[in-house]
């Protein structure tokens, strides 16, 4: 499923990637500090952001959240399929997560009441969850793209 999902971005958004030479190459993984990539879309261009996980075994990990992928379905667009989004000009930061699609939310602020209901392992799940789906809008279609930072094989492709 995932990879029908990213090949779907990739034939919607026709991305390349504008850096993917400057990847710093170092055989010491430790000081390795990879720089975000820009890369370029036929809707415009978009910077990504680094996250370097804790675990000092995993390699740092480049997102570009909140990349929307259709066009807002808002007002007489409401029940009609997705249009393409609008383009931007310049670089667009893609740092922070768009909004989840609306729905309703199991309320947990009672942990009695709450364990009475659900397993302890879905409450805890959802303790986890819930801060992400405060954003809640019909405005809803956007991706988040994880990928290797600095990794050769993170989607440079050529239009």
């Amino acid at each position: 499923m995932a990879i029908k999902h990213t090949l779907i971005l990739l034939v919607i958004l026709r991305i390349r990637c504008t850096n993917c030479a400057d990847v710093d190459e170092m055989s010491d993984s430790s000081k390795y500090q990879p720089k975000p990539s820009v890369v370029t879309t036929k809707y415009g261009s978009l910077r990504g952001v680094i996250e370097v996980l804790s675990n000092k075994h995993l390699q740092p990990v480049e997102m570009f959240l909140g990349v929307p992928y259709a066009g807002v379905p808002l007002g007489s667009l409401r029940f009609l399929p997705p249009g393409t989004p609008p383009q931007w000009k310049g670089i667009r930061t893609a740092d922070h997560l768009g909004p989840v699609c609306p729905q309703r939310v199991p309320d947990i602020s009672n942990e009695t009441e709450a364990l009475k209901r659900m397993p302890a392992g879905r409450y805890e799940y959802l303790k986890r969850l819930l801060p992400f789906l405060v954003n809640q809008s019909e405005d809803c279609l956007y991706l988040n793209i994880y990928t290797p930072a600095g990794s050769k094989y993170n989607f440079c492709f050529i239009k």
